[in-house]
Formats: C-alpha cells, sequence, structure tokens
C-alpha cells in the first residue's frame, strides 16, 4: 500500500486535484477551513494507493489548527510520498512551504498549479531547473481541467518505490553554525534530522515537548541560539524565515521569467468595485436579495409550487392547462358564486370581514384558487358563524367544491395525478384499513411530501451559493465584513463558519476551529447557527407562501435577519467579561476570480440536496409518523381513544402543545399547532414544515407568523448541531450557556417583532409584554453603544 500526502497552500487547488484523483465529492472553496481535518480516498482504480488531503497551510508551524493536523500527520503517520501542490502564479509564498517539506526528507512531487494562468500573463517557469534546484521532479498540472494529474500520480508512486535524497539548502554561516550544533548534541542522524534541527533553532514548543532535550544539552544549544541572534540582530524565527525567503528568491531569479507588458488583470479591476470601501457592501446586500428572491419567490417558487401542487398535491398537466383553469372559472361563478352566496356573506361575523371580502374578490374575477384557499380557512370556523342562512351557504358550496363535482381535469389535456390520490385510490382498491390509510396520506405523504416540496428551492438556492463561493466572491465578502468588524472588535474570519452554515449547522460549528482566538472562535460556536441553514429553507418558504402570499421580501429579510443576529450578538458579547479583548487575526488570501465548473458546483448541489433529502427519509418520516400517532391518540369521553378525526385539542399532541403555548404566547404564536412544531424543530427544523402539514396553519397571521419564523430562525439549532456544539465547546457549562443564550436572544427578537408591530398597527390591550419588548430594545441599545474596550 502506498499512502500519497496532498499538501499546499489554501487556494492552491489541492482540493480540486484530490477530487481528480479519488473521484470523491469535497467541496472546494476559497477561503481557509475548507479541509479542516484530513480527507481520505482511494486512487480511482487502484484501490492499494491511498490520498490523504491535508488542510491548506502555509508552513508547518503550529500556529493554526490546520497546520496541527497536517504536521502531526506528516511527522506521525508516515507518508510514502508528498505531492506538494503550489499556485504557479504565486510562485514565492508557496515555495515557503516547500522548502519545509523538503526538510522532512520525505520523497515529494511538486506539482504546479494554475499555469493557464501564467501563459495568460506571458509568465515563464523552467520546471527543468526548478526540478534540479529543489532536488524533486517538478510537474506542470491543471486540478481544474484534470491536466496533469496522472503523469503527477505516477511520478509520486515512482518516488515512493525509489526515493532520492533531497539536496540541503544552506542558511548563513552563523546559523549554519548552531544548527551543525543542534544535529551533533540531539539527533541521531535519521530522517528528518534537518527539519527538527531548524525547529529546535526556532524553539518551537511541541518539538522540544516531544524531543524532552535534557537541561543541560539544552543548555548548551541555548548558548549558541542567542549567539546567533546577538550576531544577526534578530530573533531565531525571524532568522530562519528571511533565510528561508533570501533562497526561495534566489530560486525564482533563476527560473521564474515575468512578463513586463502584462497589466492589471480582471480581478482586480473588479475587485475595484466589489470590495470598494463604500459599495462592497450594498453590493453584497443586492446580490443575495437576488439570490433569495430568485430561489424563494422567483424560479424555485414556480417549481416548488409545480412540486407541491402537482407531484405531492391532486395533480398536474403536462403542458398548458388554462383549458381547466377556465372550467374552474366556469363553475365556480355558475354552481358556487351564486347570488344567494354572496348575499349571505354580508351578514358574517365581523372578526371574518376580511375573509369575506376575499370570497367576494375571488367570485368576481373567478379566481378559482384564491377562493378555495379563503373557503377552507373560512369553513374551518363554521361552528363560530352564527347566522344561519350563511352557514346553509357554506354548506351549500363545500358540496360544489367536492373533486366528482368539479370538471374533470382529465378531460382538458394530459394529467398527472399526484402522489396522494394515486394512494387514495389504491389503499381503497386494496380496502386498506381507514387508520392505515390516514397514516400513509395524512401522516407520512403529508410530512415528508410538505418537506420535500421545497427540494427545487434549494436546490436554486445551492447553485447560487456554490457559484458564488467557487468562483471567488465570498472570499472577498469575508475580506469587506472583516474591514467592518475589526472596528468594532470583531474578526472577519467569523464570517467563514456563517457561510458554510447556509449548508448546515453542523459543519459551519465545526469551521470555527479556524479561529484561533478561544474567546472568539466560542462565541463563533454560539452565533454561527442563526444562519439560515438548509434546513431553515423549507420553513421560511412556507412562511412566505402560507401567510404572506409569496411576497418578494420575506426570504432576503430572513438572511439578513441572521446574519444582524451574528453582528449585534458578537458586538454585545465582545463588551462584556467572557468575551472581551483583541479580535483574531485574519490572514485571507483573495485569488483570482474564475469560472467555476459545471462539475464542481453540482458535486456543491448533489452533497447538501443529498443530506437534505436523506434526512426527509429518515428522521422526517418517522418524526411525521410520531406526529400523526401524537394527533389520533388521545382522552376524550372520560377514556383513552383512538380516531382519526380526533379533535386536536383532545390529543397527546395537542394537550402538549396547550401545555407549552403559553410561554410563546408573548411572541404571538401561543397555539399548540405553533408550540409543537417549534418543539419539533429542535430535533430538525424541517420538522416544521412536517408538523403544518400534518396539521394547518390556523392560529397565525402575518405578524405573528414572522416573529414564529424569527423565533425559529434563531433559537437553539436542531439536536446534531447541538450536539456539535457540546462538542466543539468541551465543557457542559459553556454549552449550556451557548443553548440559552441563543433561545433567549431570538425570544427577545420574536417579542420585540411581535409586541411593536401590534403597538405600530393600533393594536389594543398591549399590557406589560409591549414594555417587556421596550426594556430588551433598551438593553441591546445600551449594549450595541457600550464603548468597546480590548482588554477588561
Amino acid at each position: 500500500m502506498i499512502k500519497i500526502a496532498l499538501v499546499g497552500n489554501p487556494n492552491c487547488g489541492k482540493t480540486t486535484f484530490f477530487n481528480a484523483l479519488t473521484g470523491a465529492n469535497a467541496f472546494v472553496g476559497n477561503w481557509p477551513g475548507v479541509t479542516v481535518e484530513k480527507k481520505e480516498g482511494c486512487l480511482i482504480g487502484k484501490e492499494n494507493i491511498i490520498i490523504t488531503d491535508l488542510p491548506g497551510i502555509y508552513s508547518l508551524s503550529p500556529y493554526t489548527p490546520e497546520e496541527i493536523v497536517a504536521r502531526n500527520y506528516l511527522l506521525h503517520e508516515n507518508p510514502d510520498v508528498i505531492l506538494n501542490i503550489i499556485d504557479g502564479t504565486n510562485l514565492e509564498r508557496n515555495l515557503y512551504l516547500s522548502t519545509q517539506l523538503l526538510e522532512l526528507e520525505i520523497p515529494m512531487v511538486i506539482a504546479v498549479n494554475m499555469t493557464d494562468i501564467l501563459r495568460k500573463r506571458g509568465d515563464k517557469i523552467d520546471l527543468k531547473l526548478l526540478s534540479k534546484t529543489l532536488g524533486a521532479p517538478c510537474v506542470e498540472i491543471s486540478a481544474l481541467k484534470n491536466i496533469g494529474t496522472n503523469l503527477c500520480v505516477e511520478l509520486a508512486i515512482e518516488a515512493s518505490k525509489n526515493p532520492a535524497p533531497h539536496p540541503k539548502h544552506d542558511f548563513c554561516g552563523p546559523a549554519e553554525h548552531a544548527l551543525a550544533h543542534i544535529e551533533d548534541a540531539v539527533l541521531k542522524g535519521e530522517k528528518g534530522d534537518r527539519w527538527y534541527a531548524v525547529k529546535i533553532f526556532e524553539r518551537d514548543e511541541s518539538v522540544l515537548k516531544e524531543l524532552k532535550i535534557e537541561k543541560a544539552k539544552f543548555s548548551l544549544i541555548e548558548e549558541k541560539i542567542k549567539s546567533c541572534e546577538t550576531e544577526l540582530d534578530d530573533d531565531s524565527v525571524g532568522i530562519i524565515a528571511n533565510e528561508r525567503y533570501n533562497y526561495i528568491a534566489r530560486v525564482k531569479e533563476a527560473c521564474f521569467a515575468k512578463n513586463t507588458d502584462f497589466v492589471a488583470n480582471a480581478s482586480e479591476n473588479i475587485d475595484k468595485v466589489l470590495t470598494h470601501r463604500i459599495l462592497a457592501l450594498p453590493i453584497f446586500a443586492v446580490i443575495m436579495f437576488i439570490v433569495y428572491y430568485t430561489s424563494v419567490t422567483g424560479v424555485g417558487g414556480l417549481m416548488t409550487d409545480t412540486v407541491n401542487d402537482g407531484i405531492f398535491g391532486d395533480g398536474f398537466f403536462v403542458g398548458s392547462g388554462e383549458k381547466y383553469e377556465q372550467a374552474l372559472s366556469e363553475h365556480l361563478q355558475s354552481k358556487i358564486c351564486t347570488s344567494e352566496f354572496v348575499g349571505a356573506l354580508d351578514l358574517i361575523n365581523p372578526e371574518f370581514s376580511a375573509a369575506s371580502e376575499n370570497l367576494k374578490t375571488a367570485c368576481n374575477e373567478g379566481d378559482f384558487g384564491a377562493f378555495s384557499e379563503n373557503f377552507d380557512a373560512l369553513s374551518g370556523e363554521i361552528s363560530q358563524i352564527s347566522n344561519e342562512n350563511l352557514k346553509e351557504q357554506i354548506s351549500l358550496a363545500s358540496a360544489n367544491l367536492q373533486a366528482e363535482i368539479l370538471p374533470n381535469p382529465s378531460e382538458y389535456g394530459l394529467y398527472l395525478r399526484g402522489l396522494p390520490v394515486v394512494m387514495d385510490e389504491f389503499l381503497e382498491r386494496i380496502n386498506c384499513a381507514q387508520w392505515l390509510k390516514s397514516l400513509i396520506i395524512d401522516g407520512v405523504i403529508s410530512g415528508v411530501g410538505a418537506v420535500l416540496g421545497f427540494v427545487p428551492q434549494m436546490a436554486v438556492l445551492f447553485i447560487f451559493l456554490a457559484f458564488l463561493e467557487a468562483c471567488g466572491y465570498m472570499t472577498r465578502v469575508a475580506f469587506v465584513l472583516d474591514r467592518a468588524f475589526r472596528k468594532f472588535g470583531l474578526s472577519g474570519k467569523s464570517f467563514i463558519p456563517m457561510l458554510i452554515g447556509t449548508g448546515c449547522g453542523v459543519p459551519g460549528v465545526l469551521a470555527t476551529r479556524t479561529i484561533e482566538s478561544e474567546k472568539d472562535r466560542k462565541m463563533g460556536i454560539m452565533t454561527t447557527t442563526f444562519m439560515p441553514c438548509s434546513a431553515k429553507m423549507p420553513m421560511i418558504a412556507l412562511i412566505s407562501a402560507a401567510l404572506f402570499g409569496g411576497v418578494w421580501w420575506v426570504a432576503p429579510s430572513a438572511y439578513f435577519l441572521g446574519i444582524c443576529a451574528i453582528v449585534i450578538s458578537g458586538l454585545m458579547l465582545k463588551k462584556t467579561p467572557m468575551f472581551a479583548g483583541k479580535p483574531a487575526p485574519f490572514v485571507l488570501e483573495l485569488p483570482p476570480y474564475h469560472m467555476p465548473t459545471l462539475k464542481n458546483i453540482y458535486r456543491s448541489v448533489k452533497e447538501r440536496v443529498s443530506s437534505f433529502i436523506k434526512n426527509a427519509g429518515t428522521i422526517i418520516f418517522i418524526s411525521s409518523v410520531l406526529i400523526w400517532c401524537g394527533s389520533r391518540f388521545g382522552f376524550a369521553d372520560g377514556g383513552f381513544v383512538f380516531d382519526i378525526e380526533l379533535d386536536l385539542n383532545d390529543s397527546f399532541i395537542g394537550k402538549i402543545g396547550a401545555f407549552v403555548a403559553p410561554v410563546f404566547a408573548p411572541l404571538g404564536f401561543g397555539d399548540a399547532k405553533s408550540a409543537i412544531a417549534t418543539l419539533m424543530g429542535l430535533v430538525a427544523k424541517e420538522e416544521v414544515v412536517a408538523v403544518f402539514g400534518i396539521l394547518d396553519f390556523s392560529g397565525l397571521d402575518t405578524l405573528s407568523g414572522y416573529a414564529f419564523l424569527a423565533f425559529n430562525l434563531l433559537c437553539a439549532p436542531c439536536i446534531a448541531a447541538m450536539a456539535t456544539i457540546a462538542k466543539e465547546m468541551r465543557s457542559a457549562r459553556w454549552t449550556a450557556f451557548a443553548l440559552v443564550y441563543q433561545t433567549l436572544f431570538s425570544y427577545a427578537v420574536a417579542l420585540m417583532i411581535y409586541q411593536f408591530g401590534r403597538f405600530f398597527s393600533g393594536a389594543q390591550g398591549a399590557g406589560v409584554w409591549l414594555f417587556v419588548a421596550c426594556a430588551c430594545a433598551a438593553l441591546m441599545i445600551l449594549m450595541l453603544a457600550k464603548p468597546y474596550k480590548e482588554k477588561i
């Protein structure tokens, strides 16, 4: 078996190379932390060759989690050969790591990537001379286009079987004198001694701890190091760094020819606009608005409507359904919207006047869809209607809305019936028990289907995000936000977990490992899950469509609500003793813009959508069955009952919801259904949609619905994310603090939205909760206005 280690700087194309060699689906991004842990895979067609993708690093000094992972693997897991991927457009910086790798004396092949960009610039690298100078084969590749990858692997395999010594590059005289004393005093002439000697010279704590050098020997070594530092007027780390760069400069001068006629490229010109000090943030806001509007309301919304109303609804036409729509309109106006029915609507209770006006409008316009939607809401409250004539008209209208009375869609074109209809007919044909039929159709299909129906919207969103990430734009956003955040004591490095968290909160929390500052890392863990992840997207789309009629601003506002929650939380927490301190340093390379490959985007979208569908097929399926059972079992008429028509208030789930509901009453959604949806959301955020798919939306209006959305977006995340938070915090106390903070913050935000909304809309009876909302707002403003201090 041959073990090949892929090593390189961030953004050098290492993960793209890994995917090409192994056929893996590791996503390629343009920021540090995409590979936080090593990833392994077999070379395509050769299971005896293991390729390990190590995190992107700039050196082998253990300053960051990525460097620690990479260094430990290279030192202690004995790879047979190193494949060092370097960015040919930035030779000097990439060779800094290469010089350290060569000192490990592990067989190595250097893959010079992005040479296509070099050609466009007119620059040239003499690969033969570079190979001879470094003592390692250098190969030209294009990881993106899969050019030169096979040759690179063949050379790596050959190098592992026939290792050749690497020529040692010498440092200056005083440094070499000290290194020679270190090798004689401590080391034993084994492989990698040169690297260990350099690290001892740099006083690398991890190496010193590993070698356990005797005090007497270390005193002599320390004397030589200090003598060198005095002679060169620099510390040991600075001496080695300067010597490396001096050597690299000589290598570059000999091997690299730059085209002096080349002018600023397209990336630099684009950055003048996208990273502009004033325009950058407004441009980012516009771009994300377009992304979420198109995904939820535009193209994604149309596709989701087709799936929900077609596959998981009554059915859909292949082609135009205009003739059927016309037939429904004629049926509505001739059979249902009679003069008696319209006249009876004037007698409706005052609280139902809005529904009455909507029904009248639908009758006048012949809009069957709008009529059906408003009629369902009204007929569900028929017991509260006082006028008997209106009740009778509603009953007659309801009879004319039955499927067997309505026009047959199959007579108006090619019509494919939806899954619930087909399953209903099949179960009737085999004389299935009514309870099992209800479980399958009202439980499983309604619950799981309600979640799966939003896959098209998420696929469109993921396509946009994958494109923005892979082309290099999101890296610029991190840079722009760092510039803004640092004024308030925050670091732009927190944006990386935020960005990854838009796919799933679990890898988002894991990505906080890239933050060196322990205080900032804990703050990142606490706030990353505020971002709307893929599991929250169906909830956003459902609330937007069901309560707001699909208006344009709901989905984008949810995204920016998450960002604002992270920023506001960061600003407030940074001003407390637990989190005060200097923000974490943020070193970020801005890679050139490039057009992502369809394969890379496909991999990203496939991975995210597949994960979502897998959840729907497991967690959502089980939970849908439990929700159905909980709403059909209960206590009625003095005893335990099972009834598929059981009133929700008598069911187990209804009683649990009624018990919890008062907690959410100040937020506007103090009903059993919303309370159960919120509790189930702690299992998986998709459950919120599954609950409403099995139950309904009665009890929520636009204001309470948005407060419900805000609370569920910002409160404690799903179980998987909570477990990851506990793992990363490594403390039960800190985990509890994080979850309590998230819940209290989300409660305060939802409370302010609902109570201030009621106040400004002129609602009566605000009372004590309006005062509490004002107190929450005042506390937040006070914390935001409080002067920031780096040390407390």
